[in-house]
């Protein structure tokens, strides 16, 4: 059924010119996927009286949240891997062996319901496909790029590899992953009406073959597709390229040309400013996942010296096992706090460059920008409608300094979203998802935990656990 709506009432932030494009007495019509106008209140109502009216008053209505990079099959081991040291091999590897398709699907359901609960409309997620998972987002009524990740580790990962060892490459299994990639890819790129694209994702550039880098970059330019990779992503990562190639990732990644407008690179956490400046100016974008990293490793990437020097940073939830959850204004409030504090500056990372870091920069990033992350005619109606008489979101000023933006990223917990479109249909109402069953995703979500739990206990190699200490200990 068409949608011809118009939401009234509301403080509008289009994330037009330079800032967040603030508009009152402005209303937003909806007609099928698109945002049809944008305009005076009065004038809009006039020219659309048989609309049916969404009442905005006392709420925020801004573009629709970008969570850039996720791992979502991860939701159902949240919690299992925090504050350790060797977080991959020591705490998570050892869970992540025994991740079968149900685990998998039931944590992509609970990662999307989480996620789409708190206004989350556009999901990057990268993992390893499995039967369903395009499926999963289809039904859910989201928008996604989806990266089937490409690397050639032997059968178990990481797990039971000891730090400091330089670990074996496959060529076969990295040569069939990537085929398994790009026929995924010429599957679902443009799919669900072109809800869903597609990005080819070598996992890192220690997980595969410098020969097989460059044949991801040779069938990227050639089907124009994006490349989704972890990069400079650990000290592991570093140690490996130095063994392998006596460089660090950077300058590899450079010297292989891949380093350019074509690549979205995550995390940089081992990257220095003057590397991230570089990597910047040859047209790499990036996403910073700010939540997972301080958890993770301690770190706060030199984000702010890729964007000083130009380019655009979305961000990204990471996954839940090392996040602890998919919340993007948990990410915005984060990134803003853990900027100032690494720079010694409050002015670093305002609140309203940060939120369209979540709508905008990282529509920019994903190469969506002439799809979403702005409120304007003709772009598809991907909104949230937050409310702001919630407590914490209370007062409401607008003169002589308008306080919603710095209350919605330094305040809200996403509790506060009322309404969610994505393409024009609603798929949260009240608060409440429409597109899943929440009870039967969290029912799910535990007993796959469970299951994988079981398995984890009886594999010797689950000995070498870190956390196992302070569980013995009762300290956890």
């Amino acid at each position: 059924m068409a949608t011809r709506e118009i939401i009234t009432g509301a403080h509008v932030f289009t994330m037009e010119g330079e800032g967040v494009g603030y508009l009152a007495d402005t209303a937003v019509v909806i007609e099928d996927d698109r945002i049809a106008a944008v305009g005076p209140e009065a004038e809009l109502l006039a020219r659309h009286p048989d609309h049916a009216r969404i009442d905005g008053r006392g709420c925020a209505l801004i573009p629709g949240l970008i969570d850039a990079h996720m791992h979502t099959p991860l939701a159902v081991l949240r919690g299992v891997a925090q504050d350790v040291a060797h977080w991959m091999q020591r705490a998570l590897a050892p869970y992540t062996r025994h991740l079968d398709r149900a685990a998998s699907l039931a944590g992509t359901r609970l990662n999307i319901l989480e996620a789409l609960r708190s206004g989350t409309t556009t999901f990057g997620d990268y993992t390893r496909p499995y039967p369903g998972w395009a499926e999963t987002f289809v039904d859910a009524g989201v928008r996604a790029v989806l990266t089937p990740t490409i690397n050639a580790l032997p059968p178990g990962g990481m797990a039971g590899w000891r730090v400091g060892d330089l670990y074996p490459l496959d060529d076969g299994i990295g040569r069939r992953a990537i085929e398994r990639a790009v026929a995924f890819c010429r599957d679902w790129d443009g799919a669900a009406d072109g809800r869903i694209s597609a990005m080819l994702g070598p996992q890192a550039a220690d997980m595969v073959t410098r020969e097989q880098l460059i044949e991801i970059r040779r069938i990227a330019e050639r089907e124009d597709w994006l490349i989704h990779m972890h990069v400079a992503q650990g000290d592991r990562e570093m140690e490996q390229l130095q063994q392998r190639y006596g460089v660090r990732t950077p300058a590899f990644l450079d010297d292989i040309g891949l380093l350019d407008e074509r690549l979205l690179a995550v995390h940089l956490t081992e990257a220095t400013e003057a590397e991230a400046e570089q990597m910047a100016l040859t047209g790499t974008r990036m996403v910073l996942c700010s939540g997972s990293i301080g958890i993770i490793d301690g770190i706060v990437p030199p984000a702010h010296a890729f964007r000083r020097a130009g380019g655009p940073v979305a961000l990204g939830s990471d996954q839940a096992s090392g996040n602890n959850c998919s919340n993007l204004f948990n990410e915005m409030k984060l990134t803003a706090l853990f900027n100032k504090i690494r720079h010694r500056d409050p002015t670093v990372m305002p609140a309203w460059e940060v939120l369209r870091m979540a709508t905008l920069e990282g529509a920019r990033a994903l190469g969506l920008d002439d799809r979403v992350g702005r409120i304007h005619p003709g772009l598809q109606a991907d909104l949230v409608l937050v409310d702001l008489a919630e407590p914490n979101l209370t007062p409401v000023l607008g003169d002589p300094v308008r306080n919603i933006v710095p209350n919605l990223v330094y305040a809200a917990t996403g509790r506060e979203v009322r309404q969610v479109w994505v393409a024009g249909r609603t798929v949260v109402a009240e608060g409440r998802v429409l597109t899943l069953d929440g009870e039967s995703v969290v029912a799910d979500a535990q007993a796959q935990a469970l299951a994988v739990s079981r398995s984890v206990a009886a594999d010797p190699d689950h000995r070498q656990m870190v956390l196992l200490e302070p569980m013995d200990s009762g300290r956890l």
